[in-house]
């Protein structure tokens, strides 16, 4: 799959609940691993105030996902 693939796909916890959207995803360069995705755009989060907030709400950190397919199934927190 590609990353490019993974925009627009919803994101549904293990127990069904559905969390949202991929609008962005956060890479890690020095790991050239997935580092998070977004449910808000970055540059939108960028214009707000209480952005380290925001972000908090709106990450789903990669290591949570179990399954990428039609949706991206991640595991309860």
């Amino acid at each position: 799959m590609l990353l490019s693939d993974m925009y627009g796909k919803q994101i549904i916890s293990s127990s069904g609940r559905r969390i949202g959207l991929v609008e962005d995803i956060i890479l890690d360069f020095e790991a050239g691993t997935i580092g998070s995705l977004l449910l808000i755009k970055l540059d939108e989060l960028a214009k707000g105030e209480n952005t380290a907030t925001r972000l908090a709400k709106n990450t789903v950190k990669y290591d949570r996902v179990k399954n990428v397919s039609e949706t991206i199934i991640v595991s309860d927190k």
